[in-house]
This record gives C-alpha cells, structure tokens and sequence, in this order.
C-alpha cells in the first residue's frame, strides 16, 4: 500500500501555481493545530490506497489534461515512501511535483528537494509559540527546512493562514524575521469551518481583505514577492 489515503476526484486549477493537478492526500501528522482544514487526515497514519489503484487514477488524470501533482496531507514528509511516491508521478506520468510540508521533517525534506519542482512550506506563527500553536516544539527542525528549502528547492512559497486569536503584530514580526530574504511568502486567509479540531477556531471570523492587506504592508520586503490569497 502507498501513503496516499485519498485524492480529489476533479483537478484542480488553485492548488499549483501556472498547473492544472491533481491533489493526494497522505494521512498523519505530527502537528496537532486545532484550526486543521484537513482534520481527518491529523494524527496516526490510516492505511493508504494500492500502488495499482494510485497508478489508475494518475492514468485517468493525464486523460484529462493534468500536468502536475499536488502533494498534501497530512503530512507527506512523514510517510517513507514520499521519495518513490515523487518518482512514480514524475518518471512514470511526467507531472511536475508540488509538495506541502510544515517542515518538521528536514532529513526527508532534504531528501525529496532534488525531486520536486515546487514546494510550499506553511510557517504557522513565530517561532516562540509553536509549541502552544502547533504541539511541536522542535523549533530547531522547522527553521532547518527554511533554510533547506531556501538553497535547495528549484521553486518555493512560504505562507501563513492568518488568525486573529494568533496573528498580532509581535507574531508577525518574528515571522518576518525567520522568512526575511526568500523568494516568495504568503499571505492566507483564514475560513472557519464547522469541522475543525478546536471548537474555539470553529467561531473565529473569516481573515477580513483589510487585514490581510494591512500585513501586506507590515510584511513588505521579507521576500522578493508577497502573494494575498483569499483576499
């Protein structure tokens, strides 16, 4: 069995810059955030789909004109055969390869970074309250990625789903100064949803444009681009 639990059926054209993809989805994760938009793929690992029924669907999705894969989860660093997973959609199907990560993972991510062609790392809060944000306290690991993906990937986004209960201006500065000079940061509006972990998220408004654009500003020249999304 591969570590893809599922996939959407209909590609998609906003998950993968400039591609029409597909998105698989692996199961687990060694975060713990309460405003996960994919809660039923956090925690233990589930039993993914067979190598035969992945090969099928990614038969089907060259039918329709996809030329990339999306990656996602869970989180795909946890699960040990993401580097043949990468090669079976590159080599096999000749899709380009986005992978999403939280970086917790820096000796696979080093792995899979000569692999894949895009990679999108979330930076879920300053570094000071990851561990009460995320359940990681293994800073260290996460600023290791940035750095790994900063010399190594062929193309790459930072980004953050901005809450308000997180998101003040102190958090958003120490997150200016541990993505300062990459190539691209984020900016991700957050929407409440019925099904998140933590009742408290589940009430929480929606990340407003105008907020999203005042850290527009307060962000300005940590990266050579800063993108809005949701605005």
């Amino acid at each position: 069995m591969s570590s893809i639990y599922a996939y959407l059926e209909k590609p998609s054209m906003v998950d993968y810059p400039k591609h029409f993809a597909a998105v698989f989805f692996t199961s687990g994760c060694n975060f713990a955030c309460g405003f996960c938009h994919n809660a039923s793929l956090m925690g233990k690992k589930q039993t993914g789909i067979s190598w035969n029924k992945l090969e099928a669907a990614c038969t089907q999705f060259k039918k329709e004109w996809v030329n990339g894969v999306v990656i996602t989860g869970g989180e795909p660093t946890c699960g040990a055969d993401l580097p043949k997973l990468i090669d079976l959609f590159k080599t096999r199907f000749g899709f380009a390869v986005k992978l999403d990560t939280n970086g917790s993972n820096p000796e696979r991510l080093a792995e899979c970074l000569p692999l894949v062609d895009y990679v999108a790392m979330d930076i879920k809060c300053g570094l000071s309250a990851y561990s009460e944000v995320t359940g990681f306290p293994d800073t260290g690991k996460i600023q290791e990625s940035i750095a790994l993906v900063r010399a190594k990937a062929k193309d790459y986004e930072f980004r953050t789903t901005v809450i308000e209960t997180i998101h003040n201006a102190e958090q958003m500065e120490e997150i200016r100064q541990i993505v300062k000079g990459s190539k691209r940061y984020v900016l991700q509006a957050f929407i409440p949803r019925d099904e998140l972990p933590e009742e408290h998220y589940r009430t929480i408004p929606r990340t407003t444009a105008a907020r999203l654009q005042e850290l527009n500003i307060q962000m300005a020249g940590c990266a050579e681009e800063i993108l809005l999304r949701g605005a």
